[in-house]
């Protein structure tokens, strides 16, 4: 063998073992603990997604027990080393429908692509997407992520359940440099359209009596109230009501309950996690936490989440129901 040769085959076998020694973790499931994420954080990439930006940088509050001296984790603050920062408020945007501006949907290619791949984060990663876990709403906005990442074409991820509460009690190390900047290649495969739910499916889901799932509060869902960009109050009709509250711990950190519970805490609510079923919200936030439970700890291939939600229902003014108006 020739020098020119022989120099070609040791880069291809150097470069086969950078690549064997980077391998992507092999996930356990949908959700993942701090202490497995501790243990393959080299062979992962770590999505730290948040509202709060500025808490990417800022240490912990504590508040120290006068009697016992003990210190209680108050807010969450700094994040997992090597994490990469995206900004929650720009994962979605406003999509054009029939002539009508909707909020808080599904981005473009391009404006999707150019934010995950600001993170650095590639193609073949493993992804753990990090919320600061402090409560449902944070837990909520991690699986936004999951299943917009999914319906992209990602399945190599998963939630760290609990967040960076989680991973901040376990007394594991926190990095509070500020977000550097990156470069990816990540970009979209195969769209999943099997998990999204347009108004035409969700109007033959009422047709046809299919399971529908309200996550909003029991306020909402009555119609005693509603938010800004929803044009009418209650509900769509025959939707079941399963609030957001019921899926996680109400506590610091917000992990999910187990699998048992849930399932319980559905069947208790009149719903059936074992059949076909559409979860919605206002804006497409918290039922993609009932999209989660459902889909991907459950194993129930039939749930699909409506990403326009009550927002885009009422804006095309269908029918709803509600407490008020009987």
């Amino acid at each position: 063998m020739d020098m020119k040769k022989s120099i070609l085959v040791l880069s291809a076998l150097f470069f086969s073992g950078l690549i064997f020694n980077t391998q992507a973790a092999s996930i356990p499931g949908p959700l993942v603990d701090a202490s497995w994420l501790k243990a393959n954080l080299k062979n992962t990439k770590v999505i730290s997604l948040r509202a709060d930006i500025k808490s990417f940088s800022r240490k912990p509050v504590y508040k120290t027990n006068k009697k016992t001296g003990k210190k209680k984790l108050i807010k969450v603050g700094g994040h997992i080393p090597g994490a990469r920062l995206i900004n929650y408020k720009k994962i979605r945007g406003t999509d054009k429908i029939n002539g009508k501006k909707v909020k808080k949907m599904l981005p473009s290619k391009q404006v999707i692509e150019t934010l995950i791949q600001s993170a650095g984060i590639n193609k073949n990663d493993t992804i753990i997407i990090s919320s600061k876990g402090h409560n449902n709403g944070d837990m909520t906005m991690a699986t936004r992520l999951y299943w917009q990442l999914k319906f992209y074409g990602h399945n190599n991820m998963a939630i760290l359940d609990g967040g960076l509460a989680a991973w901040t009690l376990a007394g594991y190390p926190l990095d509070f440099s500020a977000a550097k900047k990156h470069k990816g290649n990540w970009q979209i495969g195969d769209l999943q359209r099997q998990v999204l739910a347009i108004s035409s499916d969700v109007k033959r889901a009422v047709d046809s009596q299919q399971q529908l799932i309200d996550n909003r509060s029991l306020s909402q869902y009555l119609g005693t109230w509603h938010k800004s960009y929803v044009y009418a109050p209650g509900h769509i009709p025959g939707a079941k009501f399963f609030p957001t509250e019921l899926m996680t711990e109400n506590s610091l950190p917000a992990r999910f309950l187990k699998k048992d519970k849930l399932k319980k805490l559905y069947q208790t609510m009149g719903i059936d996690p074992a059949k076909k079923s559409i979860s919605y919200c206002n804006s497409g936030h918290l039922a993609s936490g009932s999209w989660f439970i459902i889909s991907e700890i459950f194993g129930n291939s039939q749930a699909k989440m409506y990403d326009g939600s009550m927002h885009q229902w009422t804006l095309e003014k269908r029918p709803v129901k509600s407490l008020i108006m009987e």
